[in-house]
């Protein structure tokens, strides 16, 4: 279980991440 949380976490870190890059980039853009 603590296992899944984790990647679950890792997950939604990776996809906020990505999300701000490209928020950024319009921004830029």
């Amino acid at each position: 279980a603590l296992q899944t949380q984790q990647q679950l976490g890792i997950q939604s870190l990776s996809i906020a991440n990505s999300n701000s890059q490209n928020i950024l980039s319009l921004f830029k853009g």
